[in-house]
């Protein structure tokens, strides 16, 4: 009998200023994938060649690990196109350097990928079986943001912003190349894209978050959250006023040939 051919899951992992634990980060993550009865692949992004993360990277040496990246910040959102932009995967999923989640919910959002033939499984703080570490005042802001996202786009999901999601190739094909948002509102759009156009089957998965105190009080600034809005607001715009993402409209607009998704 002719041996079915496993399946390949790629990893994407954007890192930005992570020269302190970027190596650990990669190692934890291989470990995980080790385990798991998928080949893989894992590409980690360098959002910006700003300090050591790069070269620190390429240090770890593995036949399924490949360092990329760009010399100027462009934001996570651009960098996980870039990295899905070089996968090759059956299964493409990211998940955020850093490691505020635990990489063991890769192993889980993957049973649940099968569980559910699944188009796309989205970490969620949220989850009944989640375990978070996460302060009252955060939590309410990110529940009010959920009900504004869940009114306006109808995605009836619990949390669209942790930083773990996985997708079949085929949604990204049809998705990738309808999104404009690089930086703030990145899972939002991806998500909104996706459920718009007809891949309905988008589930939520436990995860593990461990918050670090710095990260909060620096990363995530009334800034940043001011431009996450920003961007959301422009996504139901160009979603129930243009409809700017609807398959049958001609896009008029020169795609950044470094994010071309190889079908």
């Amino acid at each position: 009998m002719k041996k079915e051919k496993k399946l390949l899951l790629s990893i994407i992992v954007p890192a930005y200023r992570q020269e302190k634990t970027i190596k650990k980060d990669l190692r934890r993550i291989e470990k995980v994938l080790e385990q798991i009865r998928y080949d893989y692949e894992i590409i980690c992004v360098v959002d910006g060649r700003v300090d050591k993360t790069f070269e620190k990277a390429r240090e770890i040496h593995s036949k399924n690990l490949k360092i990329v990246g760009y010399q100027g910040n462009k934001g996570k959102g651009y960098a996980v196109r870039y990295g899905m932009a070089r996968s090759r995967g059956d299964l493409i999923a990211f998940i955020d350097a850093g490691m505020e989640i635990d990489p063991n919910g890769i192993s889980m959002v993957l049973e649940h990928m099968e569980w559910y033939r699944a188009d796309i499984i989205v970490g969620s703080k949220r989850h009944p079986a989640s375990q978070i570490d996460y302060p009252l005042n955060r939590r309410i802001i990110s529940r009010l943001y959920q009900l504004f996202v869940r009114f306006f786009t109808g995605l009836n999901i619990t949390d669209t912003q942790a930083g773990l999601k996985i997708f079949r190739r085929e949604v990204l094909k049809a998705v990738l190349p309808r999104l404009l948002v690089k930086r703030y509102a990145f899972d939002l759009e991806i998500l909104t894209v996706a459920h718009h156009l007809g891949f309905r089957r988008i589930f939520e998965a436990p995860v593990k978050i461990n918050y670090r105190v710095e990260d909060l009080t620096h990363a995530n600034t009334l800034r940043e959250m001011a431009r996450a809005l920003q961007d959301s607001l422009a996504i139901i715009y160009r979603l129930r006023i243009l409809r700017y993402y609807d398959s049958y409209h001609k896009r008029q607009q020169l795609l950044d040939p470094n994010l071309s998704f190889q079908k």
